[in-house]
């Protein structure tokens, strides 16, 4: 005697297995983003390039800023809001910041443009440059920011 089942069929797809791989290849492009990020923003010196202050990130230098001394009008020692954010940041009416960690920065006017470079140590940063704008003749030298 034969029971009868019914109908009772199971449809196979690849879907399943692509959204995987879907899934895999864009986990690995985050990844490959971050560890470039993180390689471009190791670390954040500045530095006196004799005629401009010098910003680089690092280890991989990709990004970098040269300020000439002679289009800096004023310094000032300040702190940038959580608004500045960290890294590269430039929002309309509030100028462009270069830092990476922590809010203490100096705050420098170069014509009408607001710039802001972080340093964990802010004072003697704006001094180097006071005495760079003064003709002070203020030593050459590293001045470095750390996280």
């Amino acid at each position: 005697m034969t029971e009868d089942r019914g109908y009772d069929r199971t449809q196979h797809a690849p879907l399943g297995f692509l959204l995987g791989l879907a899934a895999l290849a864009l986990m690995l492009v985050v990844v490959a983003l971050m560890g470039f990020a993180g390689l471009c923003f190791g670390y954040m010196r500045v530095s006196d390039g004799g005629d401009c202050l010098l910003i680089r990130y690092g280890p991989l230098p990709v990004f970098r800023k040269r300020i000439p001394y002679a289009g800096i009008a004023s310094v000032e020692r300040g702190r940038s809001a959580w608004i500045d954010g960290l890294g590269i940041h430039r929002l309309p009416g509030r100028g462009t910041t270069y830092n990476l960690w922590g809010r203490d920065c100096a705050v420098l006017r170069v014509g009408d443009r607001v710039i802001r470079v972080g340093s964990a140590d802010a004072g003697e940063l704006v001094e180097f440059l006071r005495g760079k704008l003064a003709g002070a003749g203020a030593p050459a030298g590293t001045l470095r920011t750390r996280p």
